[in-house]
C-alpha cells in the first residue's frame, strides 16, 4: 500500500457558523452538497474567470479543509480574508500533514479523492503524528502523470489558465448547477459555447525519456503548447487542440525538441479530440 508524504501540500481551515455559505459563493465547486469522506477538486477565480488558487476542499467537522500548494497557502489565507466581510469565519493555516495513498482500501480517517477513483485518497495528520509512509512523492506524482491529472505550477499556472484548460470541468472541480460564485460567468460562457480550446493531454515519448517541464511541443511549424509534468516515458502537456487537428490533418508528426511523441487524450475526459 503507497503512502507518500507531500511536504509541498499545506492545509487551510475555514470554520465558524458561515462556513458553508462563505465558501458555496466563492468557489467553483459545491460544498453543500460535499459528503463526509471525499477530497473535491476546487478554486477561487478572479473575476475574469482565471485560477488563482487551487485545491482539495473536504469537511472538517463544522467546517472545511483546504488542501493547497504549499507556498500558495499564505496568499490563499489572506484573499479567503479578503471576502470575509460580516461573515462569521475564521480562516487560519494549520500544523496539518498531507499524505497521499493508493492501490489499496483507504485506512481509517482518509478521504478518497474526488478527483479520479485511482488516484486513491489522501489522509490528513498532525505533523508530529504523521507516519513516515513507504513511498516518496516523486511515486505519487508519477502516479498522477499516469492517470493525466494535472497539478498547478508543473501544469499550468496560476493566475493565467482558465478551470477548462486545467481540467477542472473534467475532474469535479466545477459545479456548472449551483449559484454564482467569482468568475463564474465565464466559466459558463465557455462550458455552454464549446470554446475551450486549450487542454491538458498526454505525453507517450517513443524513445523512453520526457522532457523536462516547459518544453515547447510543435508540429512542422506550428507550436502547439508546453509540457508538464513527467514521470519516465511519460508526460502531461498543455495544447491547442485545434492546432493540434491541423497538424494531424496535414500528416505532420508532433514533436518535443524534436524527439516524436503520441498524442494521448485522458482516459477520463469527455471532450472533443483530434482523431
Amino acid at each position: 500500500m503507497p503512502l507518500a508524504p507531500l511536504p509541498d501540500r499545506a492545509v487551510v481551515s475555514v470554520s465558524g457558523a458561515d462556513a458553508t455559505s462563505f465558501l458555496q459563493g466563492l468557489l467553483t465547486c459545491n460544498v453543500e452538497s460535499l459528503p463526509e469522506g471525499e477530497a473535491r477538486l476546487g478554486a477561487l477565480l478572479s473575476p475574469q474567470g482565471k485560477i488563482l488558487f487551487d485545491f482539495l476542499v473536504s469537511r472538517d467537522g463544522d467546517g472545511f479543509r483546504l488542501d493547497a500548494p504549499r507556498d500558495r497557502a499564505a496568499d490563499l489565507v489572506k484573499r479567503l480574508s479578503l471576502y470575509r466581510l460580516r461573515a462569521k469565519v475564521t480562516v487560519a493555516e494549520t500544523p496539518l500533514a498531507v499524505l497521499a495513498g493508493w492501490d489499496a482500501p483507504a485506512p481509517d480517517g482518509a478521504l478518497r479523492d474526488g478527483r479520479l477513483p485511482e488516484l486513491g485518497w489522501r489522509l490528513y495528520r498532525p505533523d508530529a503524528e504523521a507516519p513516515a509512509g513507504d513511498a516518496t512523492a516523486a511515486a505519487y506524482h508519477a502516479h498522477r502523470v499516469a492517470l493525466a491529472v494535472p497539478e498547478s505550477g508543473a501544469d499550468y499556472a496560476l493566475g493565467d489558465a482558465f478551470p477548462h484548460e486545467a481540467g477542472m470541468d473534467q475532474l469535479g472541480g466545477v459545479d456548472f448547477r449551483k449559484g454564482c460564485y467569482v468568475g463564474q460567468e465565464v466559466v459558463s460562457r465557455m462550458q455552454h459555447r464549446g470554446t475551450a480550446r486549450t487542454r491538458i493531454v498526454g505525453l507517450a515519448y517513443r524513445d523512453g525519456v520526457a522532457a523536462a517541464p516547459g518544453a515547447p511541443v510543435t508540429a512542422g511549424q506550428r507550436t502547439l503548447g508546453q509540457t508538464g509534468s513527467a514521470a519516465g516515458s511519460r508526460g502531461l502537456a498543455l495544447l491547442r487542440l485545434d492546432r493540434l487537428s491541423d497538424a494531424l490533418a496535414a500528416g505532420e508528426a508532433v514533436e518535443v525538441e524534436h524527439r516524436p511523441v503520441a498524442v494521448e487524450k485522458p482516459a477520463y475526459a469527455n471532450f472533443g479530440f483530434p482523431g
